[in-house]
């Protein structure tokens, strides 16, 4: 894909002064984390991520060295086993012959475009349904461009087949589900390239349960309280935490290991590995202008602060509707917050990043809605393959030398910010 970082500047105009002055703040704070040898870990969701091309963007910035971690949730992994985005064509399955027992509110079922390379190796994994296929074919329906897998078929029955020898193959192997099914999975994805560069992706427990089979199966592959000192180990090691259309985050960047604004006080009293958040840099991309308020309150009186001091709830404190995330995020000194649309955000940022650090990117993501957000959207679906499962099986034979990442590896023998645990 052509970057012309010419258009992403036009971009610009689309946030407000302070919103845009904030984005250009945390690009240089990363750009200078950069150039000092730090490293950054993002905390990114699914839904919007995925359709404005931000898990892709995000993908291309870990093949260039500028994301180091990446924490995301089942359903994005589950989406980019089955190629991030992909085109499918929908209408009534009752029309086709679905039982309505199966189907969802509305009754839509969806037939998966796909390669006749990619149907023909899920043909010889799983029994496809050819008269089902045919009549999908031959029916009326609507093409849409959504996130990849899910309902679609057969794809969505292909990533939960797979899922269940992809977790069988990590419980052998030490080893994640994330980091297996990377092998397999294409290079402009996040979990492709990051177990080509050995660098951790992982999902968070609060976003555990989504992809359906595939979000159980990344959930039982590895125990939580693993999963949990994982995660931790993660962000120790990075200088600064993007956070991306995400909720829920008071549990991951200020989880049971953080001693700073978080519940890892007792942990590390038992003795257990935990870390501070401490002199790093928390931004957060978010829609809510609560954030905003809510930050602004805590910086000109230390009103969160002084509310957990007190005992208060903080919900009627400020009569607002509070979400927990906010609370660790605005008592942190190092916060940036970024009130703005991720399709925006993200690609003001990578620019300005790629100048500063005279980066070549291949991938730029744009905001969906304009004709070269839907020429992204497009280029992933045409580009970013499935997963294959010849690939991964091929990528853990001993003759590739392939090895998981140690992260059981005893405390003792593991640097105090071993990011992550050597290979």
């Amino acid at each position: 894909m052509q970057v012309d970082l010419d258009t992403v500047k036009a971009l610009e105009t689309e946030l407000d002064e302070t919103m845009l002055a904030r984005a250009h703040a945390a690009a240089d704070a990363i750009i200078e984390a950069k150039e000092h040898g730090g490293r950054v870990a993002v905390v990114t969701g699914s839904g919007p991520n995925i359709h404005e091309g931000v898990t892709t963007l995000i993908a291309e910035l870990m093949r260039v060295g500028v994301i180091d971690a990446v924490t995301t949730s089942s359903a994005v992994i589950s989406h980019e086993m089955g190629g991030t985005l992909d085109k499918v064509k929908r209408l009534l399955g009752e029309s086709v012959g679905v039982p309505p027992f199966y189907l969802p509110r509305g009754g839509d079922f969806e037939l998966t475009e796909m390669s006749g390379e990619t149907l023909t190796e899920i043909a010889r994994h799983i029994d496809l349904d050819d008269g089902l296929m045919e009549r999908l074919k031959q029916a009326d329906g609507k093409t849409i461009i959504k996130a990849a897998g899910n309902l679609g078929y057969p794809m969505g029955l292909w990533m939960e087949h797979i899922a269940w020898e992809i977790a069988s193959l990590a419980r052998t192997y030490g080893a994640t589900f994330e980091e297996i099914a990377g092998l397999g999975a294409d290079e402009r994805t996040m979990i492709g390239v990051g177990a080509r560069k050995g660098l951790p992706v992982l999902v968070t427990i609060p976003q555990l349960i989504g992809g359906g089979l595939v979000g159980l199966n990344i959930g039982d592959s590895i125990s939580i309280t693993e999963r949990a000192s994982r995660l931790a180990r993660m962000l120790s090691g990075a200088d600064i935490i993007i956070e991306s259309g995400v909720a829920l985050t008071q549990e991951i960047h200020d989880g049971p290991f953080e001693r700073y604004t978080g519940h890892g006080l007792w942990s590390a009293w038992h003795g257990h590995f935990t870390y501070s958040l401490e002199g790093k840099r928390l931004i957060r991309i978010d829609l809510d202008p609560t954030l905003d308020e809510v930050c602004r309150a805590e910086q000109e009186g230390s009103a969160v602060q002084q509310a957990i001091a007190d005992g208060l709830p903080k919900t009627k404190l400020f009569k607002v509707p509070f979400r927990m995330e906010m609370s660790g995020f605005a008592r942190h000194e190092g916060s940036i917050p970024v009130i703005g649309d991720i399709g925006l955000v993200w690609p003001i940022m990578a620019r300005r990043i790629a100048q500063r650090l005279s980066i070549d990117l291949e991938f730029m993501s744009y905001p969906q809605q304009t004709p070269r957000g839907q020429a992204m959207r497009e280029y992933i679906v045409d580009k970013v393959q499935p997963i294959s499962r010849g690939k991964m099986l091929d990528a853990l034979r001993p003759h590739t030398g392939w090895n998981p990442c140690k992260w059981n590896t005893p405390p003792e023998e593991l640097a105090p910010n071993a990011f992550p645990p050597e290979c």
